[in-house]
């Protein structure tokens, strides 16, 4: 039976993680919890998995949960980033899944990967920020780092077939997100409610957004770089509306390996906690006859800018990604509160970037404070808009 520690445990991907271990008893158990504030489900969660420890993201609400759970937890409750690192590396785990939305998550990675616990990583911000760090320690302490996103659990298994050698090229799939088809004048009225209506997906608020930027994309390219050890270069995106082709890998030869499956997380979830092995999920099966057409198209640059900045912060290295994931989580909760147009978001993480200092990829106080800078500056942008 494997041993998991789940940070945010309450957002959508803790709860399909939750879902899967819920299906399958006797090969998963609970360990440690994690959320952030929502405190009803987090102790209803607790009571069901009872789980040897739990923590709270905001230490305020620390009563708040205790007052939900039996006496025995009283002592068993901890808090904030310290916490998280608590339950992160728990000696009882054999891995940790991170759940977690934006870089928070990358010091509870950082703190699991050097305890040696295996990752199941849904949180990608921790290898835009840090990649070169975190596949070092990966490296170092000989754990394992399986990822939970859709598209790069798919290249995960489409490299399978081949050898690393012979990929030619990464392809990520992106679905084009509520706004595909919208011309640029009609995406400077876009509302909150309209970006967060995703076409496919049933995701959280800020993935959600991003995904309408095209952000999400940008993201998971520069995970993909880390991830997979490819080069930029190597990495492309096309816009495939469906949602049905999760990413591919093209090798040399010409051969192209594409992993399918209807839009469900609790796919990918599975088989990072059960790889190598593919559990009966009892979901309902991709029929290639109700597919219909199934549509390939490049990204619009123009109408999507965010996706070329990655690249861009990217190529720059250092600690560019870092500012780049750090002023556009500012950008998004500004939207998301009514402060800021859908458009701006995009502009306001590129003024960020042309404003950050360059510092060191591999030295953790430098990604931090680069996380730090960002942030100021990108507030900074909102009040001046």
């Amino acid at each position: 039976m494997k041993a998991l520690s789940l940070l945010g445990s309450t957002g959508s991907i803790g709860q399909n993680v939750l879902a899967v271990v819920r299906q399958f008893p006797e090969q998963f158990r609970i360990v440690g919890l994690s959320a952030g504030r929502r405190v009803e489900s987090l102790a209803e969660q607790v009571l069901e998995f009872k789980p040897e420890c739990v923590a709270v993201g905001d230490p305020a609400l620390v009563g708040a949960l205790a007052e939900k759970l039996p006496p025995s937890y009283r002592s068993r409750i901890v808090s904030g980033l310290e916490g998280n690192c608590t339950v992160a590396s728990l000696p009882a785990a054999d891995m940790m899944v991170s759940a977690v939305v934006g870089a928070v998550g990358l010091l509870p990675t950082l703190a699991a990967i050097r305890a040696g616990k295996d990752i199941g990583l849904a949180n990608k911000e921790t290898l835009v920020m840090a990649g070169r760090l975190i596949m070092e320690a990966v490296r170092r302490h000989q754990v394992r780092l399986l990822p939970i996103d859709s598209e790069h659990s798919a290249i995960f298994q489409a490299l399978e077939a081949g050898r690393k050698q012979d990929v030619a090229r990464i392809i990520l799939t992106a679905s084009g997100g509520p706004f595909r088809t919208w011309g640029q004048e009609t995406l400077l009225t876009a509302t909150p409610d309209q970006a967060l209506a995703h076409p496919n997906w049933t995701m959280g608020r800020k993935i959600s957004i991003d995904s309408a930027t095209l952000m999400n994309k940008g993201l998971e390219v520069i995970e993909a770089r880390w991830l997979f050890d490819v080069a930029p270069k190597q990495i492309e995106v096309v816009v495939h509306p469906q949602s049905i082709v999760h990413s591919l890998v093209e090798y040399r030869d010409g051969s192209v390996v594409a992993q399918m499956g209807i839009p469900d997380m609790r796919i990918p979830i599975a088989y990072a906690l059960s790889y190598p092995e593919r559990l009966e999920l009892g979901l309902s099966r991709l029929s290639l006859e109700q597919c219909g057409g199934l549509a390939f198209e490049v990204p619009d640059h123009a109408r999507f800018p965010a996706l070329q900045m990655a690249y861009d912060a990217l190529h720059m290295g250092g600690v560019m990604p870092a500012a780049l994931n750090a002023a556009n989580e500012v950008a998004v909760e500004a939207f998301l509160a009514g402060r800021i147009g859908f458009t701006r978001i995009a502009e306001i993480v590129g003024a960020v970037l042309r404003r950050t200092t360059q510092g060191d990829e591999l030295n953790l106080q430098s990604i931090l404070a680069a996380d730090q800078e960002a942030r100021t500056l990108a507030a900074q942008e909102i009040a001046t808009a």
